[in-house]
C-alpha cells in the first residue's frame, strides 16, 4: 500500500477543493510576481516567462474543473446560474490567455492584458471559494475521489503542454504534420 501512495505522490487522498485552492494560491503568487516585475521595470523575457507559467497553470486548472469538478458539482447542487457563470468566466480568461500567447511581452497592451486577466481570475476565485466550494461541501460531493481523478488528469495535461509539439512542426513536417502526429 505504501508503494502505491509513493507512486501517486499521495494523489489518492487529494481533496479536489484543497487542490483547486492550492492552484489558486499558486496563480495568485505568479500574478504578484508579474506585478513586481512590472513595477520594477523587469525585462520582457522575465515577464514573458511568468506569463507563460500563468497561462499554463490556468489552462490546466480550467480544463480539470470543466472536465471533472464542475460536472460533479453541477449534478450535486441546484445552482445552474453559478455553474454557468463559472464557465463563462473561464471562456473570458481563455480569450485573454490566447491573446497573451499570440503577442510578445513588448506589445503595447501586454501588461494591461495580464493585469485584467489577474483581476478576472481574482473575481472567479472569490466566487468559487466563497460560494461554489461551500455548496459542494454541503452537498457532500465526493471531493477525494474527484481529487484523485483531477490529479491524474492534471499530470496528463501538464505533460501534453510541456511536450515540444511546436518545435516538431518547425523541424519540417509542414502542413501534413497532423497526419503523423501522436496525440
Amino acid at each position: 500500500m505504501a508503494q502505491a501512495s509513493e507512486k501517486t505522490r499521495g494523489s489518492k487522498g487529494e481533496d479536489a477543493i484543497a487542490m483547486l485552492i492550492a492552484d489558486h494560491k499558486k496563480v495568485k503568487a505568479l500574478f504578484n510576481d508579474f506585478k513586481k516585475l512590472k513595477e520594477n521595470k523587469g525585462s520582457d523575457d522575465e515577464k514573458a516567462e511568468i506569463v507563460r507559467q500563468i497561462c499554463t497553470e490556468l489552462k490546466v486548472h480550467a480544463e480539470i474543473e470543466e472536465e471533472i469538478f464542475y460536472p460533479a458539482v453541477r449534478e450535486a447542487i441546484d445552482e445552474a446560474d453559478l455553474m454557468d457563470e463559472a464557465l463563462v468566466e473561464h471562456a473570458g480568461a481563455k480569450e485573454l490567455i490566447a491573446q497573451l500567447e499570440g503577442v510578445e511581452a513588448n506589445d503595447d497592451l501586454y501588461d494591461a492584458k495580464v493585469t485584467v486577466l489577474g483581476e478576472q481570475i481574482d473575481h472567479h476565485v472569490r466566487e468559487e471559494e466563497g460560494d461554489m466550494f461551500p455548496k459542494a461541501k454541503k452537498a457532500k460531493v465526493d471531493t477525494v475521489t474527484l481529487g484523485a481523478q483531477m490529479v491524474e488528469r492534471k499530470e496528463e495535461l501538464t505533460s501534453e503542454m510541456d511536450s515540444p509539439r511546436e518545435d516538431d512542426a518547425e523541424v519540417g513536417s509542414g502542413p501534413n504534420r497532423k497526419a503523423g502526429a501522436r496525440g
